[in-house]
């Protein structure tokens, strides 16, 4: 079952967190083990089914980057292509963690921040077109921000 449509929701990247919580708790005490304890083992076994989906739904629509992966795979967009340019300012960023310390990767948690600001636009224009070209562009800056994110962690990526 898709994820959007097992909390009762059409595919978007910007969700009202509260509908959402609201939906999931609703839906979880529908499929609640208590309420099948008499039934037929198919149908526990359905219910449990289900719950573990909406639990895996929950968790992965909840958190925005989680979200955007989710539709993309959905969606059949993967690819490893950075924004152009990048790829010249990464090794800078590496050399620059790996040569100093706290005061890069402050500078790298501020770009986590500028690509969070950016990544709710784009995501706001998907909602609104549902372009394959703004998918790709969301794409490319999913993995420029999990590229940052390992720096600042200080682990290098592959």
């Amino acid at each position: 079952m898709e994820y959007f449509a097992a909390l009762g929701l059409e595919p978007a990247l910007h969700l009202n967190l509260a509908d959402l919580e609201q939906r999931f708790y609703k839906a979880s005490r529908e499929l609640h083990p208590d309420r099948f304890a008499r039934a037929p083992v198919d149908e526990q076994k359905r219910a449990l089914d289900r719950s573990s989906i909406l639990n895996t739904a929950y968790r992965t629509l909840r958190e925005p980057v989680s979200r955007a992966e989710y539709l993309l795979r959905q969606s059949g967009v993967a690819s490893k292509d950075l924004p152009p340019g990048f790829l010249e300012e990464a090794f800078e960023l590496n050399e620059a963690v790996e040569n100093g310390g706290d005061a890069e990767r402050e500078k790298l948690r501020g770009m986590l921040e500028e690509i969070d600001t950016r990544l709710a636009s784009q995501f706001q224009a998907w909602d609104e077109s549902r372009g394959a070209e703004v998918l790709q562009e969301i794409r490319r800056t999913l993995n420029q921000r999990r590229y940052i994110e390992n720096l600042v962690n200080g682990h290098l990526p592959d």
